[in-house]
């Protein structure tokens, strides 16, 4: 699906998250937290799509 990106929360440090392209790419994007959803924390995947981000639903 064209415009989706999918990250994993590798790191929260106060205000800023550190995301993990999902594909394994090596770069970090750091992103505030108060962008993205309640409830994140090291780990949570995270989809993204025109800068808007929710909790990744796997099922």
């Amino acid at each position: 699906m064209p415009g989706v990106s999918y990250y994993y929360v590798s790191d929260i440090k106060g205000d800023y998250a550190d995301l993990r392209s999902a594909d394994g790419g090596p770069d970090l994007e750091n992103v505030a937290v108060a962008l993205l959803p309640q409830g994140i924390e090291t780990g949570t995947k995270i989809r993204c799509e025109m800068f808007q981000y929710e909790i990744a639903d796997d099922n």
